[in-house]
C-alpha cells in the first residue's frame, strides 16, 4: 500500500463533520440544561433532577468525544507533516494513533447515545 499525503487527508472531512455533529449535540444539551434548571428553580421535581443528572453525564461524554476527536485531527496533521518531511514510518505510526483516537471518539459517541436513551426513558415514565 502506498502511504502518501492523501491518505491522512481523507480523514479531514470525516473528522470535521464529526466535530460539528458533536458541537451541535453539546449546544442542544446546553439549551435543555438551562431550561430544566429554570424549571427546577420554579418547582422542585424528581423527574427534573433525574434529567439533569443524565444530561450532566452526557455533557462530560460529549466534551471527551470532542477532545479525542481533536486529538485525532491533530495527529492527522502531524502525520501529513511527517510524510512531507520524508518520515514515512513515524507517519504511519502517527496515523494509526489518529485512527485509534477516532475509534475512541466514536465509542464515546455510542455511550452517549445509550445514555440519551435513558433520558428518553425518564421522559416517557413521566408521561404515564
Amino acid at each position: 500500500m502506498d502511504f502518501t499525503l492523501t491518505t491522512p487527508a481523507l480523514l479531514f472531512p470525516a473528522i470535521s463533520l464529526l466535530l460539528l455533529a458533536y458541537t451541535n449535540r453539546y449546544l442542544t444539551l446546553a439549551g435543555l440544561i438551562r431550561n430544566l434548571c429554570d424549571r427546577q428553580q420554579n418547582k422542585s421535581d424528581e423527574f427534573i433532577l433525574g434529567q439533569i443528572q443524565n444530561l450532566r453525564k452526557r455533557v462530560y461524554l460529549i466534551r471527551n468525544m470532542q477532545l479525542v476527536g481533536v486529538v485525532s485531527f491533530s495527529l492527522c496533521v502531524v502525520t501529513m507533516l511527517l510524510i512531507f518531511l520524508g518520515q514515512v514510518l513515524p507517519g504511519e505510526i502517527t496515523f494509526a494513533a489518529s485512527l485509534i483516537s477516532l475509534l475512541v471518539s466514536l465509542g464515546l459517541s455510542i455511550r452517549e447515545i445509550s445514555i440519551s436513551v435513558g433520558a428518553l426513558d425518564i421522559q416517557l415514565d413521566s408521561c404515564q
